[in-house]
């Protein structure tokens, strides 16, 4: 059996591990963790020298010193308190199992198979304590690779079963309470942050730890029982669709989140307006059915009904915010003041309808506007800013690695796709871009970069020059690759057509088919002229047995 052999650091100094290819993932693991000094309860994280988090398991690449992977330490002593915080102490159960059992023998001679039944159910509850399977998203359990493929969205039904809920809520909570690491947190306000690597109740870690970065735990007197409640909550009125589901939510929260840091939005617009800014974010697809306004003006849906064809769907996000911010044990905002939840909610309110794109020239105009005599103290100016934040931030994927921006396209054309084909059922418009039966992707992409993407972005760089690098020019690259790809398609199109049209001159002049001369009235079936063949046919229908009439060889 074949050897590996990892080199990697640790703390800077470099180490390596051999191990067979066969090895169990848990002997590797503990391997690592053993050159790390980790205790049991210690959670590693490997990263390749593009800073991806790599799985470390028998399947891990071999590398070389001069391409070391490097192994951290995340998340210490993380389990500690896990069995208290759940009312027990095993300490004292197993004294108590093992007085019970020694009764049970000096009283009955033998030791019954409920009480070994007992014993093993402490041992492995035990073990489940004190094991960190439930925070695999600091890498050391998750098979991640740097060429990850997210799972395609597949047809589950919208609404998210209790079974999910109870899973994502156990997780979440076990993970609420880690002490995250340095790297993981700078890693979070980039740009090229990759979601696909994070489950859902991960999300959800990191998503409070946005709140306690940007210190609005401290500064608003946030409860964290309270905002995981309501972080859990968003979760749950997020359903199952293609695109417009909870990952798209912690996507632009994160891209928001990013930019934040990136300008320095709280020194800028202050800290208050920023938390309603990041809170939008989380909240502005909020029960999206996977359906867009045209359909659901088109089809005359009740949300066209109640909101009387404005906005239906940004005026049921934002609803639907502010139901699950009324909720006693969600509002993250109980300890605010009455101006400053005023204001809280205007905002929130306006940066949601704002990601309507029946409104995208109107606030990119007005901004474009204001950008030469721009004031941030000015009201207004401050109100348009924020619109056009949540609207980048909404339509950020192409700001991200192609590897990370592209599965998000076919995602979005899924949905499209879904809402087309129910358009042409129900007899309803159909937009061409949505019909998979004229879309490709580059034909979805550059007029969407070049002619709504970039002017935006691009808007936003007038007035906040550090987004060009790390968000703009990434998408500049995307619209040369998909234009470069669409250049592609309509060559490897001009070539087929050039084939089938050189196949079909010679199947018209050739002078044979199936090795015999064609007749004036052409070859039909087996070499048969088609009149003789009728004349046959006439012929063995009233029963008489008749060879056909032979054809002339080809000479």
């Amino acid at each position: 059996m074949t050897t590996k052999v990892i080199y990697f650091t640790i703390d800077g100094k470099p180490e390596q591990a051999e191990f067979r290819s066969d090895f169990p993932a848990d002997d590797i693991k503990d391997c690592f963790r053993a050159a790390a000094e980790a205790g049991p309860n210690d959670i590693l994280k490997l990263y390749n020298t593009k800073d991806n988090i790599i799985n470390i398991s028998s399947k891990l690449q071999e590398n070389t010193p001069d391409s070391r992977y490097k192994l951290e330490v995340v998340a210490t002593h993380c389990s500690d308190a896990s069995a208290a915080e759940l009312g027990f102490d095993l300490g004292a159960m197993e004294e108590r199992l093992k007085h019970l059992e020694k009764k049970v023998v000096i009283e009955g001679g033998e030791t019954p198979s409920i009480v070994y039944d007992l014993r093993n159910k402490v041992e492995q509850f035990r073990e489940k304590l004190e094991t960190v399977e439930h925070l695999s998203w600091l890498g050391l359990f998750k098979d991640v690779v740097a060429d990850n493929s997210p799972p395609f969205f597949t047809n589950k039904k919208i609404r998210k079963s209790e079974s999910e809920q109870k899973r994502v809520w156990e997780k979440f909570t076990k993970m609420s309470n880690v002490q995250m690491a340095e790297s993981v947190k700078l890693y979070l306000r980039k740009p090229t942050f990759n979601n696909w690597q994070w489950e859902d109740a991960e999300m959800l870690v990191l998503l409070q730890q946005m709140y306690i970065d940007l210190e609005f735990v401290e500064v608003f007197n946030i409860e964290m029982p309270v905002l995981q409640n309501f972080l859990f909550e968003v979760y749950q009125h997020y359903n199952n669709v293609p695109f417009h589901n909870f990952k798209h939510c912690f996507c632009v929260a994160q891209m928001m989140y990013g930019m934040s840091w990136l300008v320095n939005l709280c020194d800028r617009i202050g800290p208050l307006d920023t938390m309603a800014i990041i809170t939008s974010a989380i909240c502005h697809d909020l029960d999206h059915p996977g359906y867009n306004n045209a359909y659901q003006v088109n089809a005359r849906t009740e949300l066209a009904l109640r909101y009387n064809d404005i906005s239906p769907l940004e005026n049921h996000h934002c609803a639907v915010a502010f139901e699950i911010l009324e909720k006693p044990s969600c509002n993250i905002f109980k300890n605010v003041t009455s101006e400053q939840f005023k204001r809280i909610r205007e905002s929130m309110i306006r940066c949601i309808l704002a990601t309507d794109m029946a409104r995208h020239n109107e606030i990119l105009n007005k901004f474009k506007g204001l950008t030469s005599t721009f004031d941030f103290s000015n009201k207004d100016h401050k109100d348009t800013l924020m619109m056009i934040l949540i609207k980048v931030s909404d339509i950020s994927n192409e700001a991200r690695p192609m590897d990370v921006s592209e599965p998000w396209l076919d995602c979005l054309l899924q949905e499209f796709f879904n809402q087309s084909d129910v358009e042409k059922l129900e007899g309803l418009p159909v937009a061409p871009f949505m019909d998979r039966d004229k879309v490709t992707k580059p034909s979805s992409q550059t007029g969407f970069i070049r002619f709504v993407l970039l002017p935006l972005f691009e808007a936003l760089g007038t007035l906040l020059p550090e987004v060009d690098s790390p968000i703009i020019q990434p998408v500049r690259q995307a619209l040369q690759y998909y234009t470069d790809m669409g250049k592609a398609l309509e060559e490897e199109n001009r070539k087929r057509a050039e084939r089938e049209k050189e196949k079909a001159q010679q199947n018209k002049v050739s002078p044979k088919q199936n090795g015999v001369l064609t007749e004036e009235n052409g070859i039909k079936e087996n070499g048969v002229p088609e009149k003789k063949r009728e004349g046959i046919n006439k012929v063995t229908k009233h029963g008489r047995n008749i060879s056909p009439t032979k054809t002339q060889k080809v000479k």
